[in-house]
């Protein structure tokens, strides 16, 4: 059994935007962002598995504020905060998640529990039920700052197009905000993703971001991918499923990555994506100028802060 073992691989996003203002601001996402990497990593050298691993990574930056996810999740139009996670576990191809929660610290950990559920989807009623039936204790994730990004924008009848989920902020330009996600390659060879978001921002009551969509979040036996950005763009181009199914139809992970970014900015999107296939390579893309994504290649740590490529990978 110990033969079989490989070495573990991880990546993980903060979020994707236009600007990170001043080496200053880049620095304080890369501690953030290593910190879980360090964290999650020494869980996988442990033997976590990869959906440990990445419900682990997802509750950690869920729990940092400078995040559009759990605490510090931005409001939408009402002023209320409503959240989305899903999970895919690659090996059993399962997909779980919620849509529009609240009240709750940590999404992802819904998401997990759904895994092994008949139901594994569940909308802002059905997660509130499903907080309630697990006796999770209620939680406010809302945080100065978001109330503060809230009350300025009403006074300006909201006519920002989103708020939060790019790198770059008016309030505290040393903090990049957005989606979060994780995709890990585990000691065994299995493959799991997740992403967690407090959506767009302002938005209409109801509407609904990839993060919890297989457009948002994907993973099989060969590839995994987590996404961040405009959650319609994303949408719109189907991004994490097509490019892990590219891998599965035979297309090397730089390819499929290359690929569907093309396409992406041929059709204008704002977005970005990691991930991580079973050979070991790790990738990421970008039509933004920013990602703000870290990584571990089993014997370095890195990340894509201040890179201006629209991807790279990492082959095993």
């Amino acid at each position: 059994m110990t033969a079989n073992r490989i070495q573990p691989k991880l990546i993980i996003h903060g979020g994707a935007g236009s600007s990170l203002k001043g080496k200053g601001g880049a620095e304080v996402v890369r501690r953030s962002l290593y910190k879980v990497v360090e964290e999650v990593y020494a869980l996988l050298k442990e033997g976590a598995t990869a959906q440990m691993a990445v419900v682990h990574g997802c509750q950690l930056l869920e729990d940092d504020p400078r995040f559009n996810a759990g605490t510090g999740s931005v409001l939408q139009s009402d002023g209320q905060i409503r959240m989305s996670a899903a999970l895919m576990d690659g090996t059993a191809q399962r997909f779980s998640g919620v849509i529009n929660t609240s009240r709750v610290k940590n999404p992802i950990e819904l998401a997990q529990f759904l895994q092994t559920s008949d139901d594994r989807i569940l909308s802002d009623f059905g997660s509130a039920e499903l907080l309630r039936e697990l006796q999770f204790p209620l939680y406010d994730p809302m945080t100065e700052l978001r109330l503060k990004e809230w009350m300025l924008e009403r006074e300006g009848n909201f006519n920002k197009a989103m708020a939060g989920v790019v790198a770059e902020q008016e309030l505290v330009s040393e903090a990049g905000r957005g989606t979060i996600g994780v995709v890990v390659l585990d000691s065994q060879g299995n493959i799991a993703a997740g992403t967690s978001t407090g959506g767009k921002g302002f938005e209409r009551i109801g509407r609904v971001s990839d993060s919890a969509m297989p457009a948002g979040n994907y993973a099989t036996v060969n590839a995994g991918v987590s996404c961040t950005g405009i959650g319609e763009d994303i949408i719109d181009e189907c991004l994490a499923a097509k490019i892990v199914i590219r891998v599965t139809d035979g297309l090397s992970l730089l390819g499929a990555f290359e690929r569907s970014i093309k396409e992406a900015h041929i059709n204008k999107r704002d977005l970005g994506a990691i991930g991580l296939d079973a050979e070991g390579a790790i990738a990421w893309g970008k039509t933004s100028e920013v990602l703000l994504a870290a990584y571990h290649t089993g014997e370095k740590m890195g990340d894509t802060l201040e890179m201006p490529e629209e991807m790279g990978v990492l082959s095993a």
